[in-house]
């Protein structure tokens, strides 16, 4: 596609040139006869990668760092999976469902910087998800327990999910925060429709 557009560019070139006025002509086929200098030749990248270079290589002049990071995300969102943007489980924090939402806790889950926590039985089973919104919105007394509040719908995706792939299942489940499971189904961090926007957008 990129090697198309060149060429018509160079097309539209020739065609200027070729309609340069009689005195232009008789000037330019006065300088036949001396040594022109090497033109540079066009480079035409050659796959996708090659382009996304020519894009971060372009000068802030002609575009910005944050619309050349923009495209570049935009170009390389077919071969993006969901392990590449995902949160792992390492840094996730969990909730058991019989934990107390006293103020120790609570104040745990905000500092987290999370707004969603995986609700877990002894067995670490997920049997749901606490979605801080859901906490602002109540009054929680310090003897209730984790599970009161639990949203019990939990979507899931895959490490090797595509991007498109994610795109389609949010629209699908109407649902912003994913479980993501590894190719053992063990869970291996998870995503939101956050982190897709902002990789694009950002």
């Amino acid at each position: 596609m990129t090697g198309v557009f060149l060429s018509k560019i160079q097309n539209l070139k020739n065609a200027l040139l070729g309609s340069e006025n009689s005195e232009d002509k008789v000037a330019h086929e006065s300088l036949k006869s001396q040594p022109k200098p090497k033109s540079p030749e066009l480079y035409t990248p050659k796959n996708l990668n090659d382009f996304i270079g020519v894009i971060k290589r372009t000068p802030a002049s002609i575009l910005n760092k944050k619309d050349r990071s923009r495209i570049a995300a935009v170009m390389s969102f077919d071969d993006r999976i969901v392990a590449d943007l995902m949160t792992p489980k390492s840094q996730m924090v969990f909730v058991n469902s019989k934990d107390f939402l006293g103020p120790l806790m609570l104040d745990k889950l905000y500092k987290s910087g999370f707004t969603n926590f995986p609700v877990v039985d002894n067995h670490n089973h997920v049997k749901g998800i606490i979605h801080t919104e859901a906490l602002n919105a109540l009054e929680i007394r310090k003897t209730d327990r984790a599970e009161k509040y639990m949203d019990k719908t939990v979507s899931y995706l895959h490490t090797t999910d595509s991007l498109e792939f994610a795109v389609k299942e949010i629209e699908r489940t109407n649902s912003y925060y994913f479980l993501v499971l590894d190719p053992s189904n063990d869970l291996a961090g998870f995503f939101t429709a956050k982190m897709l926007l902002d990789y694009l957008l950002n």
